[in-house]
C-alpha cells in the first residue's frame, strides 16, 4: 500500500502520542484481556494524570483495571471484564463500579461490537441477535423493532457508538502510518473504522515495501491513522504475538495488593527504557 508521502509528521513520542487525548475523551483500547493491549499507552495516561476518560472495549482487563486504580477513568462501555483465567476478576474496577466511583454501560461483546458497526456504517443503530431473555436491553434502554420485511420476527436494536479515539498496539507501522498486526487483530478493525480518530502504538517500523507486497495485510490504511508511537514491548505485561508472550510474574506482582502502583509504573518497560536514553 504506496502512501505518496513519508508521514514523518505522524511518528510522535509516547508522551506526545498521549497528549493528543483530551480529559474527557472517549477512547476504545485494542487487543483483548492480557493480549496486545496498547498498555504502554494506558500507563502513559496515568502518569499524564488525565481525568474523566471513557473506555470502551469488548473484553478489557489490565487496562481497565489500572484505569481505574489510578482514578482516569469516569465511564466505562465494556463486555466482559476479567484479568483472564489465571488470575480472575479485576479488583480495582470491581471496586470503582461497587462504590459508583465509574459509571458502567455493560454490554455483551456482540452488542458493543454492534454499536461500533453502527458508527463505522454511519447508521444510528445496528440489529444484533442473541441477546433476547437478557436484562441488558431493560438495563440500557434499548429498543426491538419487527422485522420490516414481514417475517414476524422482531430483533434488537443498539445505538452507534463512536469513540473519540481508537487506540491499537501494532505489531508493525511504517513510516506513512499503515498498520499491521500478526495473529488475530480481535475487534481492533472495527474500532479503528467506528472512532473519529485512529492512533497507533507499534512494535517496530518497517519499510513501506511489506504493505505493497501485501496489502491485504493492513490493518489500518495510513489515511486512518492520526499519529503513532513505536514502543518496543508496549504491550506488556501482555503479550504480543510472536514477539512476546504474557509477563505472567509481573501481573501477580500488579495483584499484589502491597504492591504500589508507582513500582509497577516505574517498572514498565517504557519507564526503564527512558531511563537508559
Amino acid at each position: 500500500m504506496s502512501s505518496g508521502f513519508n508521514g514523518a509528521h505522524k511518528h510522535l513520542s509516547l508522551s506526545e502520542l498521549t497528549a493528543l487525548v483530551p480529559d474527557g475523551a472517549s477512547v476504545a483500547l485494542g487487543g483483548s484481556f492480557l493480549h496486545r493491549g496498547p498498555f504502554a499507552f494506558v500507563r502513559e495516561l496515568i502518569r499524564q494524570q488525565r481525568r474523566g476518560i471513557e473506555l470502551i472495549k469488548q473484553s478489557p482487563g489490565y487496562d481497565v483495571d489500572i484505569l481505574c486504580r489510578a482514578g482516569v477513568l469516569r465511564r466505562a462501555r465494556a463486555g466482559i471484564v476479567a484479568m483472564e483465567g489465571n488470575f480472575g476478576l479485576a479488583p480495582w474496577y470491581r471496586k470503582a463500579v461497587e462504590s459508583q466511583a465509574l459509571e458502567l454501560e455493560e454490554h455483551a461483546c456482540a452488542t458493543l461490537t454492534a454499536g461500533l458497526r453502527a458508527a463505522a456504517f454511519g447508521v444510528p443503530f445496528m440489529p444484533c441477535g442473541g441477546i433476547h431473555g437478557s436484562d441488558l436491553p431493560a438495563i440500557n434502554g434499548w429498543h426491538c423493532l419487527d422485522d420490516p420485511y414481514g417475517s414476524g420476527e422482531r430483533t434488537w436494536v443498539i445505538p452507534a457508538i463512536q469513540p473519540d479515539f481508537a487506540v491499537i498496539h501494532a505489531s508493525e507501522v511504517d513510516a506513512a502510518g499503515n498498520v499491521r498486526v500478526k495473529g488475530t487483530h480481535h475487534w481492533d478493525r472495527i474500532m479503528s473504522r467506528a472512532a473519529r480518530s485512529v492512533l497507533v502504538v507499534a512494535e517496530r517500523v518497517v519499510d513501506n515495501a511489506v504493505f505493497v507486497e501485501q496489502p491485504e495485510s493492513t490493518l489500518v490504511p495510513y489515511f486512518m491513522v492520526q499519529a503513532y508511537a513505536v514502543v518496543p514491548h508496549g504491550a506488556w505485561p501482555g503479550s504480543c504475538w510472536p514477539d512476546y508472550a504474557i509477563d505472567y510474574p509481573a501481573v501477580e506482582r500488579y495483584m499484589d495488593t502491597t504492591q504500589s502502583l508507582e513500582a509497577h509504573l516505574n517498572f514498565a518497560p517504557e519507564t526503564r527504557e527512558a531511563a537508559h536514553v
